[in-house]
């Protein structure tokens, strides 16, 4: 059988398009073929590629403006519109045909928006904690033990109750969308990570593709293992 495809998708930076590759590492090394998912500006052009993914990866991002608390604030620049629609369009592609999702920081917060959950503009303005962005913590870097929940998809995944993560964000999760479950929380009481009950997507506020000699690398063989069984008989995609 073929490797699972596995979209990822990239930011938008003055009409050029960017994959940090360590995303396509992750991908690869969890035995997935990682594909970039164009920004298009018309979805039906981008529509065949969707319907032959059997997996996504949303990469991280700017500011959603989509469910906000509060005001987005001066350091955090709203994502694009092009790159937005784009990523509205290969999320609810891949939802309709039901295979897998990961979400890492902007991509956990848009999956939880796309269900018609809340975020936090400025998690520090709204909460009273301290920074999760290094950019917010004189450059230096910002890394914190995660709870996870017990029993979770997440926890099964990567075989532990709690583990170290990196930081680099300035939204949160508020309020958990429909058919979302709180999946793991920082000390601090931020949510960490969150699952869909159907066990098809995972999201993460931090980023495991940057810690690849840890249990986090696991998440990318639960994304490629579940786009390997998604596919079908005979390893066809729908």
């Amino acid at each position: 059988m073929t490797p699972p495809l596995i979209g990822i998708t990239g930011s938008l930076h003055l009409n050029v398009q960017e994959v940090d590759v360590a995303y396509i590492d992750a991908v690869a090394a969890a035995g997935g073929t990682p594909v970039l998912v164009p920004l298009t500006a018309m979805a039906q052009a981008g529509a065949p590629l969707l319907r032959r993914l059997d997996g996504l990866v949303i990469t991280g991002g700017p500011g959603i403006v989509a469910g906000l608390v509060g005001q987005l604030p001066a350091d955090l620049a709203p994502v694009p519109a092009r790159r937005w629609q784009a990523d509205i369009a290969a999320f609810d592609a891949l939802a309709q045909r039901r295979r897998p999702l990961l979400g890492i920081c902007y991509g956990m917060q848009l999956i939880n928006a796309r269900r018609g959950g809340t975020l936090f503009a400025d998690v520090q303005a709204s909460c009273g904690v301290g920074p999760h962005s290094p950019a917010r913590n004189g450059g230096l870097p910002v890394q914190h033990d995660a709870e996870l929940v017990a029993g979770s998809l997440l926890s099964t995944c990567v075989g532990a109750a709690r583990l170290s993560v990196n930081s680099s964000h300035v939204q949160a999760v508020e309020r958990l969308g429909q058919g979302l479950r709180r999946a793991a929380v920082a000390p601090d009481g931020v949510c960490e990570a969150l699952e869909s009950d159907d066990g098809l997507m995972l999201g993460v506020q931090f980023h495991p593709e940057r810690l690849p000699d840890t249990p986090w690398a696991a998440l990318f063989n639960w994304l490629v293992d579940r786009a390997r069984a998604g596919r079908g008989r005979g390893g066809q995609r729908q």
